[in-house]
């Protein structure tokens, strides 16, 4: 076992460049992974970095250890995961990251009845509206919604959601209702994390600017001030869905609907899919496009 003592955390600064981000990835701390870098080193006889207060770099001995190890390591890898596949069960870490609002709402409970068949797994669930490093923070899955950008990442659709524009009737009533995108500009847009709004028009894809009295980073506040009469939003249904059924939210600019957009989960690329990923991944596709959350 010594031999192999040092190596992951040394492969995993030298890949990450930093032994911050080596230990975030590994779920060890900063000091830990520096110690057993050290102790590798010496027990080489060789240095296999430069260390600087601003830079981090490999020596010569340490780019030709580093390409020996990365061998050895995928090949573990494709041996645990050769392993796996032959385990009925899922079991041990996984971990995932999912945004605020709909993991909340529509992940988590998934998460917890795939648990509920599957207790021997250790699931870390961290909801986050940004766009994490999957890779560099030791992502096994993301779950992202709407338009994706490129990436060398697998993607698969899970389900769909889609934008409504909607406002109370008594926002309505006061000021009239919008027939057009350009007859926006005289109401009062209530905006999320940013200042356009999607809607498409001859089948291209548009992205107006809009502005309001009141931004806000939460759907469900959104939600609500509309429900007052405050102005208009545009939100994915899972938000607004029951209150345009109820008839308490009214939609509006249905021929300036975009399509449905995706719900997606995305993995690091591997010639094999663990089975427990792959499993969570089939569940969340299977459960996720008659998932209703309970209203509260």
């Amino acid at each position: 076992m010594a031999a192999w003592q040092g190596v992951s955390e040394f492969v995993s600064v030298a890949e990450l460049g930093s032994f911050t981000r080596a230990a975030r990835a590994l779920d060890l701390s900063v000091a830990q992974v520096s110690r057993e870098v050290t102790r590798l080193e010496q027990r080489l006889h060789v240095q296999l970095l430069y260390r600087t207060t601003r830079q981090l770099t490999l020596t010569e001995s340490g780019q030709l250890y580093l390409q020996h190890c990365r061998q050895l390591l995928d090949g573990l890898d494709e041996a645990e995961r050769a392993l796996s596949l032959h385990q009925a069960v899922p079991q041990g870490r996984l971990k995932l990251t999912a945004p605020v609002a709909y993991g909340e709402s529509h992940i988590a409970p998934l998460i917890t009845s795939f648990l509920q068949q599957y207790p021997a797994l250790d699931i870390q669930l961290n909801l986050s509206n940004q766009v994490l490093d999957l890779v560099a923070e030791g992502y096994d899955l993301a779950i992202r919604l709407g338009h994706l950008s490129e990436s060398s990442l697998v993607a698969r659709r899970l389900a769909t959601r889609r934008q409504h524009v909607c406002a109370a009737p008594a926002y309505l009533q006061r000021y009239g209702l919008p027939n057009s995108m350009s007859e926006l500009e005289g109401h009062n847009c209530l905006l999320g994390s940013n200042d356009f709004w999607h809607l498409q028009e001859g089948g291209k894809r548009r992205l107006l600017r809009v502005k309001g009295s009141l931004r806000c980073n939460s759907g469900h506040a959104l939600t609500h001030a509309a429900l007052q009469g405050v102005g208009i939003v545009q939100l994915p249904d899972y938000y607004v869905a029951r209150h345009l059924h109820s008839g308490a939210l009214v939609e509006l600019l249905t021929a300036y609907q975009e399509p449905d957009e995706g719900i997606w989960a995305l993995y690091p690329h591997k010639r094999q899919l663990s089975p427990k990923v792959r499993m969570l991944v089939d569940h969340l596709a299977l459960q996720l496009p008659a998932f209703r959350p309970q209203s509260g």
